[in-house]
């Protein structure tokens, strides 16, 4: 694994961790990270599930990528 592909790991790890912390957490630098916020109209609390499964599949993939 090259420099570059490890920095956008470790990159995808960081977003992903973002995510599921906008899950729990209300705070106006997390709010600019919600994936239901940008493709949700209108975005409630029932819908911050949404980061936490993005959240989880994006640090899946990146954990994934780095075994294999």
């Amino acid at each position: 694994m090259g420099s570059q592909e490890l920095a956008l790991t470790i990159g995808g790890i960081i977003y992903g961790l973002v995510l599921i912390a906008a899950t729990f957490i209300n705070n106006r630098f997390l709010e600019a990270f919600r994936l239901d916020s940008l493709f949700i109209r209108n975005p409630t609390a029932s819908t911050r599930g949404v980061n936490l499964v993005a959240g989880l599949v994006i640090i899946g993939y990146n954990l994934y990528t780095t075994i294999w």
